[in-house]
């Protein structure tokens, strides 16, 4: 307990990765990158963070914008949600950045870790952040087997984290848990000979590092058939906006069909396009979510400009799709036409 906190510091000091957000204290972009990174890679993330600092240099900037414009600067980022979640809390901010940890962990999409992680950063608050990197470096090092998605398991590593903070550098201790996390204790084949903490660690002790941490429960994962349907109207296409309650809301799409399996469902063609002709173009493909794995297939029919356009959809010029907000799927798949 005593070695862990000036370890890791330490470790830091030497290792700590050269990232933009790490050159401010300015809690708006400290925030900007705790939302873009969730669920994404330095490597793709930093890309955004810099289109978004650009384009949004203030929470007014970012209040001001559509939310069509905020997601199509999101476009291939996924998580949707966080993208919507982040142009309402800049809306609610007023032109300021909360400056207490009850006003940030009130903004919209901000959980205990992002709360933590801001203010620790930004303010210099003792809050300690609890993600799967810290997670998986304390089961490992104190060798605790309490499941990580339980209660019981929720409030020890949170009081364990807490108790290890460095109350004088706060963020650079989090900061140093999150890199540690990332670069030397991680999740396969993690670096446990370069490990300062190695000697202590019980996982590395006993053999448990592929075993820790523990999870109670496995995720369920749901298999879907998307058949979408390119419509060439001279030089227009259809479009539509996905609404609530599914994934990509607010995006928008091509004419879909969703079916039991790989095959077209040929009965609702016939009733949106009659007798015309609908061809695959290119191969199925693949698509993994958190939750879901998609088939996508894309198909494409050529209309008559008389040809009545489906209810719910949008005539628009084929040249100014560009323009709009789509997921990373619709958007591979629009390459091919």
């Amino acid at each position: 307990m005593k070695t862990f906190s000036p370890t890791l510091l330490l470790w830091y000091q030497q290792n700590k990765r050269d990232l933009p957000w790490r050159h401010t204290k300015d809690p708006y972009k400290i925030w900007l990158c705790e939302i873009i990174m969730q669920q994404t890679r330095i490597a793709q993330g930093l890309e955004y963070y810099n289109r978004f600092v650009r384009t949004f240099p203030s929470p007014r900037f970012l209040a001001r914008a559509s939310e069509d414009q905020v997601l199509k600067l999101w476009q291939g980022l996924g998580y949707y949600s966080r993208a919507r979640n982040l142009h309402a809390a800049a809306k609610s901010m007023n032109g300021v950045f909360p400056k207490t940890y009850e006003g940030v962990c009130a903004l919209k999409g901000v959980g205990d870790y992002t709360a933590a992680a801001i203010c620790s950063i930004a303010y210099d608050m003792p809050y300690a952040v609890v993600d799967g990197n810290v997670y998986r470096v304390l089961s490992r090092v104190f060798g605790i087997s309490t499941p990580i998605d339980s209660t019981e398991g929720k409030k020890q590593f949170t009081a364990l984290a807490q108790k290890l903070l460095d109350k004088q550098f706060p963020g650079d201790f989090n900061q140093a848990m999150m890199d540690f996390g990332a670069l030397v204790c991680t999740p396969q084949t993690p670096q446990c000979e370069e490990c300062p903490l190695a000697k202590k660690c019980e996982a590395y002790r006993r053999g448990l590092q592929e075993k820790l941490p523990v999870k109670a429960q496995k995720t369920k994962v749901i298999t879907r058939y998307f058949h979408y349907i390119y419509v060439e109207q001279g030089k227009f296409t259809w479009i539509r906006q996905r609404g609530a309650g599914d994934v990509w809301q607010h995006l928008y799409e091509v004419p879909l069909v969703e079916g039991k399996n790989e095959k077209l469902p040929s009965t609702t063609l016939k009733k949106w396009f009659g007798s015309a002709k609908v061809v695959a173009v290119g191969k199925p493909v693949k698509h993994v979510l958190s939750h879901q794995i998609i088939y996508a297939n894309m198909y494409k029919v050529i209309l008559p400009a008389a040809c009545k356009i489906l209810a719910g959809f949008q005539k628009v010029p084929a040249k100014d799709l560009p323009k709009y907000a789509v997921s990373r799927l619709m958007q591979k798949l629009l390459e091919r036409v």
